[in-house]
């Protein structure tokens, strides 16, 4: 009899750790299946399991907390590093269509008669500018790559946006003997942009024009939104325009550039919802730009 007590005693013992490893077995599925949901998914969502085991539940509690810092650290991370990509872009821009400027202005200044003095300072101002605008390429660099973010877009002329970006490179244009021909609707084309970002795509194009021309450039807007640079490149041909969009890829007659340029160009245009492509007939390269 007293035996008999024992094994059912036991038994239902068992029973109860059958049971116990059943459920913290069910418990820890359900905390692997929610990890992997807020490892891998933006959510606000937090560890929950069915079980009522009061030293799993304390345990899911605690990782709950756990997961609520780190939560928070992201957030904060996160916000930090879009305004700090923000504030670069930003002051990249600003930095260097003025640095743009100031070249053109130097090499019209440089074919000027002037004494040796002054030729000296001219050779350190551009050996200076030079170097400037490496860095805010640089910084383009790190902005554009290392952003996953959307732009922020607003209803913004487009037009105005192209003609302000052709009056800042006047001075480059000039110093090439390039005399763009600008055809530009009256009235205003209004698209949803980010302003800062489609002046540096204009701006990339047009540096890529004074790289590659052969001395001409017809800039083309329509009231639909289409946007074409065109010019005659004798140093260009079909496959090195396939690869214009390529990050890093120069050609050989632009060598010293970073290879950045069109491919920002496309980043950028892509993120505002719009199409970029190049083509090459005749000799003349045609970049468009569709903003629907």
């Amino acid at each position: 009899m007293f035996l008999t007590v024992i094994c059912i005693v036991l038994f239902v013992l068992l029973c109860i750790a059958v049971i116990k490893l059943i459920s913290m077995y069910k418990a820890l599925s359900e905390l692997q299946k929610d990890m992997d949901s807020i490892l891998n998914e933006e959510t606000n969502v937090l560890l929950s399991v069915s079980v009522q085991d009061k030293a799993i539940r304390r345990f899911v509690a605690n990782l709950n907390k756990q997961i609520s810092k780190l939560r928070e650290e992201r957030h904060k991370y996160k916000a930090g590093d879009r305004e700090l990509q923000s504030a670069i872009t930003n002051i990249a821009h600003d930095i260097r269509t003025p640095l743009t400027a100031i070249s053109g202005y130097v090499e019209l200044l440089d074919k000027e008669e002037k004494s040796d003095k002054v030729n000296t300072y001219l050779s350190y101002i551009r050996n200076r500018t030079d170097h400037l605008k490496k860095l805010t390429e640089e910084l383009f660099k790190y902005t554009i790559y290392h952003a996953n973010e959307n732009l922020e877009l607003t209803e913004c002329d487009i037009r105005a946006l192209l003609e302000q970006t052709l009056l800042e490179y006047y001075g480059a244009l000039k110093e090439r003997n390039i005399e763009p021909e600008i055809l530009l609707p009256k009235d205003k084309v209004l698209r949803k942009v980010n302003p800062a970002a489609l002046s540096r795509v204009y701006a990339n194009i047009i540096n890529n024009a004074i790289k590659y021309s052969s001395g001409d450039l017809s800039v083309t807007l329509s009231e639909k939104g289409i946007i074409r640079f065109t010019n005659t490149s004798a140093s260009l041909d079909e496959i090195q325009v396939g690869r214009l969009f390529d990050r890093f890829y120069t050609v050989e007659a632009a060598h010293k550039s970073t290879g950045l340029g069109l491919s920002i160009a496309r980043e950028l245009v892509n993120k505002m919802n719009g199409i970029i492509e190049a083509d090459f007939n005749d000799g003349k390269l045609t970049i468009t730009i569709v903003f629907a």
